[in-house]
């Protein structure tokens, strides 16, 4: 049996916590069960989440047992000194003797504030990534990844990306039928194609759009077979081109041909996995008049051709 530790906090994101902990879960129904579930918190004390969820934890940490697996679920209590603080002075106990560590979204404050990924390379919830390179500068934080793996130490995006997260370490130790079961079960991707970009990117537009932007970002995705061109963009928003593009620019920090293909390409790569679809057709339902075009973007944005990229991920 490998024993999982969970660490809970006040005001810990129930997702972040939850999802991760049914995927370990679930893996015990297939098979001979592996894992035994711990649900740990300073001082032994019930918790209460974010969403008003109350758990009451089966061991306080002082008292944690020998654990295979320590994932620490981020939420705002862990933003705050006195909720992180003990952890963070556990984990630097303690993680020297576990096998794996990981976070899960903004659990990121505690393993960072360890100093434990000091030089290692990490990811978070692409909303607090700019905070985080600024309170931790030893760490090399790389926002658009969905999960990242630096030695045994594991961190990952937002929210369900802790399930991510959760199926790679189950495939890891039951191997990949194993983690596919679990995924089907759940009802998830086993692999998700692509990164935080596809989701963070149209909510940020979404975020920070006021009046005649609001709308626009959501209107794209769904046509992205269409005429994206500026001058199209512009009379959807109502205002004249050149104006329209300065303020694009100047609230997104990128132009909107630049924005256009990273929703094309990042569609195409959701895409591409899909044993009824050929790159050409993947190419022409998002956009794309030429396939050659299709092809060199693909590879200029993500380093590698469309036909391999299908191979690694169908």
């Amino acid at each position: 049996m490998k024993r999982i530790g969970f660490i809970g906090y006040d005001q810990v994101t129930a997702l972040d916590f939850v999802g991760p902990l049914e995927a370990f879960a679930t893996a015990n129904q297939f098979g001979e069960p592996t894992y035994e579930i711990v649900v740990l918190s300073a001082g032994g004390r019930p918790f209460v989440s974010e969403s008003g969820i109350r758990t009451t934890p089966d061991a306080p940490l002082s008292k944690a047992p020998a654990l295979d697996t320590v994932i620490v679920p981020g939420g705002a209590g862990l933003r705050t000194t006195d909720i992180a603080g003990p952890i963070v002075s556990w984990l630097r106990t303690r993680a020297s003797g576990i096998r794996r560590v990981a976070s899960v979204c903004t659990g990121l404050y505690a393993l960072a504030g360890s100093g434990l990924l000091d030089g290692r390379r990490a990811t978070t919830h692409w909303r607090f990534a700019a905070d985080c390179r600024a309170r931790f500068p030893a760490v090399q934080i790389e926002p658009d990844a969905l999960y990242l793996k630096d030695g045994k130490y594991y961190t990952s995006a937002g929210v369900t990306a802790g399930i991510d997260l959760a199926l790679s370490l189950i495939a890891d130790d039951l191997g990949e039928d194993a983690a596919l079961a679990v995924a089907r079960d759940l009802v998830v991707y086993l692999k998700r194609p692509g990164g935080q970009a596809q989701f963070s990117e149209p909510l940020q537009f979404q975020t920070r759009s006021t009046d005649r932007f609001a709308d626009l970002a959501a209107w794209m995705l769904r046509n992205l077979k269409k005429d994206l061109s500026v001058d199209v963009l512009a009379d959807r928003a109502g205002i004249g081109t050149r104006h329209f593009s300065r303020r694009f620019k100047a609230t997104f920090g990128t132009t909107p041909a630049d924005y256009v293909e990273r929703l094309r390409l990042d569609e195409a790569r959701r895409r591409l996995p899909s044993p009824r679809q050929t790159v050409d057709s993947v190419a022409a339902s998002v956009g794309y008049a030429s396939a050659d075009a299709f092809r060199r973007a693909f590879e200029r944005r993500f380093g590698v051709a469309p036909s391999a990229y299908r191979k690694r991920f169908g």
